[in-house]
């Protein structure tokens, strides 16, 4: 891989601080806002949950709530004109596919550090990118 990296870099964001940190040092590397592409994993819903029950929703319109909530965060953290994606299942499954799909050469994205039972339990989403993404992947974590 040449450095800096020459396509895309790819940054995943939950909404949380140490994404829009992972963002920054993405948009950093990068050097052109153009070649950093965001993307929010969300979670697949079952047919047997209750919320299937309460009221039908299908993933085009969580698709596109999870965009206007995307766009509204990208607003706030004041870059509102980056390309963003959004995809459905395991986040550490889908980071990877996406980076690939795009041609990625970078994937820049944060650690909530969970340690114990909570890793356990919720496992490190960063752990599985970096398993099985194609790319590098630059993983931030706060001391």
């Amino acid at each position: 891989m040449k450095w800096p990296p020459e396509n895309a870099i790819v940054v995943p964001v939950d909404f949380s601080d140490l994404s829009k940190e992972a963002l920054e040092a993405a948009l950093v590397i990068a050097g052109n806002p153009a070649r950093v592409r965001v993307i929010h994993v969300l979670p697949r819903i079952e047919p047997v949950e209750p919320i299937m029950i309460v009221e039908a929703v299908d993933d085009d319109l969580r698709s596109q709530h999870a965009k206007d909530m995307l766009r509204q965060w990208l607003d706030k953290v004041h870059h509102p004109d980056l390309q963003i994606d959004i995809a459905f299942g395991d986040p550490g499954h889908e980071i990877a596919r996406y980076a690939e799909e795009v041609g990625a050469d970078l994937v820049v994205m944060p650690s909530h550090g969970r340690a114990g039972i909570a890793r356990v339990l919720i496992g490190s989403v960063a752990e599985r990118t970096v398993r099985l993404a194609h790319c590098p992947v630059l993983v931030l974590r706060k001391p």
